[in-house]
């Protein structure tokens, strides 16, 4: 048995990993949350992904969040900013259509935009899980 043919999960996992899929994976994971893991057919993980950001995003929205804009003015419109840039497609939807650019009046609205960058960051991390997944480090 000491020379057997068995291959042991790592090896597995590295020949299953392409090149192209490490950079096709994350790309469209951070346009459409979710998708880097439905391409490399994770269709739970995706779609619980897709599901909880997306819904994150929506909610705060509906509570009248507010979306930053790129500028280079003060620290924590930038990180902000950085926040919901995060969510990709959603964001690019959003700030095309023209929603979030209401002033804060009440608690509901910060707490809004406190869900919108936090989609955008959990949708960064999502995002990297794709790529680990897609380059054969994460099974």
């Amino acid at each position: 048995m000491a020379n057997s043919s068995k291959a042991t999960p790592a090896e597995v996992q590295n020949t299953t990993a392409s090149p192209s899929m490490s950079v096709i994976a994350p790309a469209i994971a951070w346009l459409i949350p979710g998708s880097g893991h439905l391409v490399q057919k994770r269709w739970i993980r995706g779609l619980l992904i897709m599901a909880s950001i997306t819904i994150m995003f929506v909610l705060g929205l509906l509570m009248q969040g507010r979306i930053y804009q790129p500028n280079g003015g003060d620290i924590l419109d930038i990180l902000g900013f950085v926040g919901d840039v995060g969510a990709g497609g959603l964001y690019i939807v959003t700030r095309v259509q023209g929603w979030g650019h209401g002033a804060i009046s009440h608690a509901t609205a910060d707490y809004g935009t406190k869900f919108l960058i936090v989609a955008g960051l959990l949708n960064f991390i999502c995002a990297a899980d794709a790529y680990h997944i897609a380059i054969g480090k994460k099974p």
